[in-house]
């Protein structure tokens, strides 16, 4: 037996072995996977920070991606989302602006108070439908910008939808009970003071009623 002939023999042998190794592998179901994270911490922040209401939203968000072949035909991919988020809405105590009176009064003026802003969005993502063009295919940044499309348009819904009003009645009533409990006095801007002493009359008519605020007002 001369040398080439036990090089393929040997060639032979070694890819016999592996094809039966792969058959008896998918026969008994037994798979090899192996993964690795590594978490890299970018950077610490302090913060302040406020929740002050929480929601929860659905959303059925639909992606379609026009493309001509040769200028003349469509090509269009498409995909349909839906979306489970809970939504954290409430305040950056970092951007109020607050002062006390000079005769030193026992009052806490505030003279600027940041709108309700989202402060986290927690969202669960499926995709259904997901039909590819011919030749145009999704590929890992089209998945990237569906998912930031969905959650900017959750964010939005979020703004526009009750939460940022429950939020504003909750943070000036606890600001004002605070206060009062330490005998001090809150001065709001204008705007917020009004719906403060609003806040302050809907509570007094019902003084036995545990102190409790409209969610809609």
């Amino acid at each position: 037996m001369d040398f080439l002939t036990t090089v393929l023999l040997l060639l032979v042998g070694a890819g016999g072995g592996v094809a039966l190794a792969n058959a008896l592998r998918k026969r008994s179901g037994i798979t090899n996977v192996q993964r690795d994270s590594v978490l890299l911490l970018e950077r610490i922040e302090k913060v302040f920070k406020v929740v002050m209401a929480e929601g929860y939203f659905s959303e059925i968000y639909n992606y379609q991606d026009q493309k001509k072949i040769l200028y003349v035909l469509n090509d269009p991919k498409k995909a349909m989302v839906i979306a489970k988020s809970k939504v954290l809405v409430g305040f950056d105590f970092a951007k109020v602006r607050f002062r006390a009176p000079d005769n030193g009064e026992k009052k806490l003026i505030i003279d600027a108070f940041p709108q309700p802003e989202v402060l986290s969005i927690d969202t669960n993502y499926k995709f259904y439908d997901i039909q590819a063009g011919i030749l145009n295919h999704f590929s890992g940044d089209d998945y990237t910008q569906i998912l930031d499309e969905a959650k900017q348009a959750m964010n939005e819904r979020a703004l526009q939808s009750d939460l940022p009003k429950i939020a504003n009645n909750q943070i000036q009533y606890m600001m004002y009970q605070l206060a009062n409990s330490m005998g001090w006095q809150l001065q709001l801007p204008e705007a917020e003071q009004r719906q403060l002493e609003a806040l302050k009359a809907k509570a007094e008519e019902q003084p036995s009623a545990p102190a409790q605020l409209p969610s809609g007002q």
